[in-house]
């Protein structure tokens, strides 16, 4: 029999509890099939499962696609409908066992074509140790005249990170994700916009971006990532996960990425924040109230694989409440309640319980055919805006002008 494949998103917990689920899964059904996993760095993932029709040709027997990327994939027929595996044989607890925010994005068309891996949308990652340092809030105070506390506000975000740059120290008042992938900055821009009470959508689903809180949005973020008593130098080549491990090794104070990067410095060996850490919601507008962004990875199975049964059975493996715990002290992040509110796991990381909080205000990027050429397009706009001195207007206008030309 040909090697069974996966194509794995390249995150080491992700790799390593794939590693450990499927040699227990094959311990316990006495199978001997070799398997083939593959980590790759977002767009190659992208680029080998849907571009170049991995899933649709049988390349790949199960992939980690994320939802930005699934509605594009059903579309495409790239991905298989699991509505009747699911119903003959439903995963442990479905559906009760997840967070409605978890289970929609791959509902398309009245089928379903995923299961939730790995979660937890975009906060405020703190070090509280730091906050709750006395001297630093004796001096917090008399330098801003406010108590030091997580930022609830932009402003506040920006002077606590002025206050807490220290690069004599090798600590930087904040790090961000400006490598530009197509992920990071789209996903920090529409943050910007949402927490001010900014929205991409206008009537019918059409994405627009060309009004005044996505120009304060795009006017705060160019300056803060520019602001060099702030930001961690290191922020202009950073991805996610490199952000997420400069933060684990104490390189900053505050963080705005995925939660999974906070849990990351519980559970990780480089981590040197261990027990220091604290999650918040994002900062907003006050007349606005604070957004997150839930974007979700799932399991599916390739419409061209040639072992479906075997993959279904796997991911109702690997989905199960043990499994998903696995994969949480693995560094990664379990996206079933059962996981949120275990005992063992809060006392490992003590902020995991507000996962439930952040679902609550978590917002989805648009599902239309034309996003993943829309979030190109925003991403260049904010790397021009990081890197030019072209007004924000206009960068909007012409960027704009770039997404109705996809629709027509």
């Amino acid at each position: 029999m040909e090697k069974f494949r996966i194509a794995v998103r390249k995150f080491s917990p992700f790799e390593s509890t794939l590693q450990k689920l499927w040699d227990a899964f094959c311990i316990k059904n006495n199978i001997q099939t070799e398997v083939e996993m593959i980590p790759m760095e977002l767009h190659d993932l992208y680029e080998q499962t849907i571009t170049k029709k991995g899933l649709k040709n049988g390349n790949w027997d199960i992939a980690h696609l994320n939802t930005d990327w699934i509605f594009d994939a059903a579309n495409e027929k790239a991905v298989l409908d699991l509505t009747s595996f699911i119903s003959q044989n439903p995963p442990e607890n479905y559906p009760e066992g997840w967070h409605r925010s978890l289970l929609n994005l791959q509902h398309i068309n009245n089928g379903i074509y995923g299961l939730p891996f790995h979660d937890g949308p975009e906060c405020l990652i703190y070090r509280k140790d730091l906050f709750e340092d006395l001297t630093e809030k004796e001096n917090f105070k008399k330098q801003f005249g406010y108590e030091l506390f997580p930022p609830k506000s932009w402003e506040q975000f920006t002077q606590i990170a002025s206050f807490f740059n220290r690069p004599e120290s090798d600590l930087y008042g904040c790090v961000f994700a400006n490598y530009p992938d197509g992920h990071n900055m789209v996903f920090d821009f529409c943050l910007q916009l949402w927490t001010r009470g900014g929205s991409l959508l206008k009537d019918q689903n059409k994405i627009n971006i060309n009004h005044n809180q996505a120009v304060e949005a795009l006017d705060y973020y160019r300056k803060i990532v520019n602001n060099t008593q702030a930001v961690h130098p290191g922020s202009k080549n950073f991805g996610s996960v490199e952000a997420g491990m400069a933060f684990a090794e104490g390189q900053a104070a505050m963080a705005i990425n995925w939660f999974g990067f906070a849990s990351m410095c519980e559970v990780i060996d480089e981590s040197k924040v261990k027990g220091r850490v604290d999650i918040a919601e994002l900062p907003h507008d006050e007349n606005h109230k604070t957004a997150s962004l839930n974007v979700y990875w799932l399991y599916t199975i390739g419409i061209g694989s040639k072992n479906k049964s075997l993959a279904y059975d796997f991911l109702r493996f690997a989905t199960t409440a043990k499994s998903d715990k696995l994969l949480t002290t693995e560094g990664g992040i379990g996206c079933r309640k059962s996981t949120w509110n275990d005992v063992e796991i809060n006392e490992l990381i003590p902020y995991y319980h507000k996962l439930e909080m952040l679902h609550e205000n978590a917002l989805t990027l648009p599902q239309t055919p034309i996003w993943p050429k829309v979030t190109e397009l925003i991403d260049q706009m904010v790397l021009k805006a990081i890197e030019t001195d072209i007004p924000s207007k206009t960068l909007l206008e012409e960027t704009q002008q770039n997404i109705e030309k996809l629709t027509n």
